[in-house]
């Protein structure tokens, strides 16, 4: 039951900043796509994925611009273009663990009373649940965090986030519940 609570929670708050964020971008079959087309259309949903993962837009916006990057080195082997926004989401989520583990080996405390990195204005038009819901969030252990924001955020299926995760279905699954029951808590508690 408290499970169910937390993943509606999760649900309408990632939901919300999805419906905020708009569409993917729409998309264009009357001509192939190229690195600037997908650059225009998923570069911002991105660099907010990458924001609920490692919490600085500075640093989100560092991690997609090298998922761009090695998409343009490696633009000549991807076996098509469609593949593209698959590599790039998969580029994001890894780029955002390297960030974290340097983060924690560069300190290994971070203090409770750390500036939330969402803007003023998103917070605002957050309701005090759902900024509860994004404070307890990202408290979560990366891996938690990353499932739950590809699944809620991104909307990806289990398959998705397996295939941009690097994990099984199984795993997933798991890391879902566990995670979702960790945010439950996590929100239950005073501080």
């Amino acid at each position: 039951m408290l499970e169910g609570n937390a993943e509606r929670s999760v649900e309408a708050t990632l939901g919300h900043l999805r419906v905020l964020d708009g569409p993917a971008g729409p998309p264009q079959p009357a001509a192939p796509l190229n690195l600037e087309d997908l650059y225009r259309q998923h570069r911002m949903r991105l660099v907010r994925l990458a924001i609920l993962l490692v919490d600085e837009p500075a640093t989100a916006e560092d991690v997609v611009q090298e998922a761009f990057t090695g998409l343009h080195r490696n633009w000549g082997r991807l076996r098509d273009a469609a593949a593209a926004v698959g590599y790039l989401r998969t580029a994001v989520v890894n780029g955002s663990r390297s960030v974290l583990r340097r983060r924690k080996t560069a300190r290994e405390y971070v203090p409770p009373h750390a500036v939330n990195a969402r803007s003023a204005e998103s917070l605002a038009m957050l309701s005090s649940e759902h900024q509860a819901v994004v404070s307890a969030l990202s408290k979560l252990p990366p891996r938690q965090r990353e499932v739950l924001v590809l699944r809620y955020y991104g909307g990806l299926s289990e398959a998705e986030i397996s295939e941009a995760a690097g994990i099984s279905k199984g795993t997933v699954k798991s890391t879902a519940s566990r995670a979702l029951e960790a945010l439950q808590k996590a929100m239950q508690s005073p501080h």
